[in-house]
């Protein structure tokens, strides 16, 4: 008897909402920061480079989830087009690379929402971990309807810091040229460690494409909302982007855990900065409920394949989620706020989620001429365009994810090398 699938409720408008809201949340209020910090200025051709890997990327996740119209995302293309490693190897890159972003999400959230010193942010960005593993435990998930308030929320939030900040007499061209003079081939690592760290704002659109089984005639509709989502947000960014470098300019966004904050301190308009950072702590503890749901539902696929431990693939036997999973993925998510900072657990998450979507690129590079939406070249530059931005993403975060990567593809090769001893 096949195994029972999900209902097809959800149309273009649909998906490009669910889209914005995995993109257009905690992000935009975070990686300013430790993007100015790593390239000034300069960090908005790094948004732009973030945005074109990001595009090949989509177009990748599109053309495959219109071929693969099931829950899973690429760790089901990599079983499905280049075999089980390769599934393993992005599922496994997809929980650690989320994982680290849930911290980011939480630190955040106490970045924004808590003033006074670092032990009392560090706690209050667990305590709310904890909060969210409670809801997830008893089942409560974010809403088709709490996405629409999540995403109103952020961008009447974002646009009264644009509309501040753009009026502001604090609003300077001259912040916008600062470094451009001296900007050379020493600072094209800058450039490519900030684009590196920028794409983590846009790593969400892949929401769309999980959902295949959820969206009505995916083979239409999932092509067209990932570029459409894709595209509103990059214009969101841009605009965003432009006025927090204006008012503050470059260094001291860098030096900030809650840029847009600073930044509407720095335009002198005091009644905007409480609420741009009541939009980032509601972003944020919204980005972190389906960010903790959303590994969980991994996890527990991967338990059940066999890629991680049977005992993660348990459910609740009154609230039906994977607690097992829930209760390992609080435990870890908590050690990381209380062990890295908002730059490094940015930059962590991006190592992981770039080489989820190089996967997807080696996957849709597999696809026959029939399958094919778009070029194969731009799968290719799709590819490349990870790796680049992996390679170049802080020292730190590049060793951590290859000892991760290492320690996952080991455990797994003991697993399958035990298991025809048992039997």
């Amino acid at each position: 008897m096949p195994a029972p699938s999900l209902a097809r409720r959800l149309g273009t408008g649909d998906a490009v909402l669910i889209g914005l809201g995995s993109m257009l949340g905690a992000g935009v209020f975070a990686a300013w920061g430790p993007a100015a910090r790593s390239a000034g200025v300069a960090l908005l051709i790094g948004l732009g480079l973030a945005a074109v890997v990001a595009y090949c990327n989509a177009v990748a996740s599109a053309q495959l989830a219109a071929v693969y119209p099931v829950s899973g995302g690429t760790y089901v293309y990599g079983r499905k087009r280049l075999g089980e490693w390769w599934g393993f190897t992005a599922g496994w890159a997809f929980v650690i690379g989320k994982t680290a972003s849930c911290a980011a999400m939480a630190i955040t959230f106490a970045s924004y929402a808590v003033t006074g010193p670092e032990w009392l942010r560090r706690g209050a960005a667990v305590l709310v971990v904890l909060a969210m593993a409670a809801l997830n435990w008893r089942g409560v998930t974010r809403t088709a309807l709490a996405t629409r308030v999540l995403v109103t929320g952020t961008l009447v939030a974002l646009t009264l810091f644009v509309v501040a900040a753009l009026t502001s007499g604090a609003a300077r061209v001259s912040h916008l040229e600062q470094g451009w003079s001296g900007l050379g081939r020493d600072d094209v690592y800058g450039v490519l460690q900030a684009a590196g760290l920028l794409f983590f704002a846009f790593a969400g659109y892949a929401r769309i494409a999980t959902m295949g089984e959820e969206v009505k005639d995916p083979e239409t509709t999932i092509p067209r909302a990932i570029p459409i989502a894709l595209l509103i947000t990059v214009c969101v960014y841009v605009v965003v982007g432009v006025s927090a470098l204006a008012v503050a300019g470059p260094d001291l966004l860098a030096g900030s855990s809650s840029p847009l904050a600073t930044a509407a301190e720095a335009a002198g308009r005091p009644a905007v900065e409480p609420v741009v950072r009541i939009g980032a702590a509601v972003a944020s503890v919204g980005a972190l409920l389906a960010l903790m749901t959303g590994i969980g539902r991994t996890v527990l696929a991967m338990a059940r394949e066999g890629d991680l431990p049977r005992w993660l693939g348990a459910v609740h036997p009154r609230f039906r989620v994977p607690h097992h999973a829930e209760l390992v993925l609080a435990v870890v998510v908590c050690l990381l706020v209380l062990a890295a900072d908002l730059r490094e657990a940015l930059g962590f998450s991006s190592f992981g989620v770039l080489i989820y979507y190089a996967i997807a690129n080696v996957a849709a590079i597999t696809q026959p001429a029939e399958h094919r939406r778009w070029p194969r070249a731009l799968n290719v530059l799709g590819l490349v365009g990870c790796l680049t931005l992996a390679a170049a993403l802080p020292v730190g975060s590049v060793v951590a994810g290859v000892v991760m990567f290492a320690v996952g593809l080991l455990g797994r090769w003991v697993v399958l090398r035990q298991r025809p001893q048992r039997g």
